[in-house]
């Protein structure tokens, strides 16, 4: 089969619906939880703010439209290395000079959401991941890995989404040495349903926040607050998470797509 008849094949699966395309998209608006640091830190991300210039009215007869602030790692988004200090020095490490074959890769999505469901604390470990490449295959070089929690779930609240008491945020996410064990593999990049890509514990670790610190000085990307990775396949999809092109991006909020058969 030649290059072209490929893509008229999944032309074809497409318009007959034998591939189906699935949002893995949080809803974007002023409700988004967006992310707290810890005081010490400073600045905030914002939450969403949406600005109406017109709405067929007198300000434009014939048009509605707004313009809107917001930062760049809010709702479902895409890390690029740039995002951490570990990757600042990296050539092509910003959403505008990363290539585009970065964003359409094959993805593996772990479930561990009854364990996430059972202990908030949750923590992905090398051997939990070995487990499931013994049920599902081998991760493969220049795929995605994404945890399935149902996470997801909580995020019509921002006090359930980021789950947060007197010592701290509660949310699952990986330890270091998964990290480690990932880029073993050669990924291309990390997400989960959070709202970042670390574990709320993750600041104590060592390194601190290893899923930022160790793939983005890697050269690799994340993403986070995705949504629906309950139905993914545990492989077999094909990922596609196109952050906006914007000059000296350190990340940008996405519509992250699946296309599953």
């Amino acid at each position: 089969m030649n290059d072209m008849s490929v893509l008229g094949g999944l032309g074809a699966a497409l318009l007959s619906g034998s591939v189906k395309v699935v949002d893995i998209t949080a809803p974007l608006g002023p409700e988004t939880p967006v992310l707290y640091l810890p005081p010490q830190f400073g600045k905030n991300t914002p939450n969403v703010k949406v600005h109406k210039i017109s709405a067929y009215d007198q300000d434009g007869p014939f048009w509605a439209w707004n313009w809107i602030e917001l930062g760049e790692h809010t709702g479902t988004h895409f890390d690029a290395p740039s995002h951490w200090i570990t990757g600042k020095d990296h050539e092509g490490n910003t959403t505008d000079t990363i290539k585009p074959q970065n964003f359409v890769a094959p993805v593996n999505v772990i479930d561990r959401s009854k364990e996430a469901a059972a202990d908030h604390d949750y923590l992905l470990t090398v051997d939990s991941i070995k487990d499931w490449e013994a049920e599902h295959g081998e991760i493969e070089a220049g795929t995605w890995v994404l945890m399935r929690t149902d996470w997801y779930k909580r995020n019509g609240s921002t006090e359930t989404f980021l789950n947060a008491d007197e010592n701290g945020p509660h949310s699952p996410g990986p330890t270091a040495e998964a990290i480690e064990y990932l880029l073993s593999k050669g990924i291309i990049g990390w997400g989960q349903e959070t709202v970042g890509t670390d574990a709320g514990s993750a600041g104590g670790m060592t390194p601190p926040f290893p899923a930022h610190n160790l793939m983005h000085k890697a050269n690799k990307f994340g993403l986070a607050s995705l949504s629906n990775l309950d139905q993914l396949p545990a492989k077999g999809a094909i990922l596609i998470a196109a952050p906006l092109k914007f000059v000296g991006g350190t990340g940008s909020p996405v519509r992250a797509l699946a296309l599953i058969v």
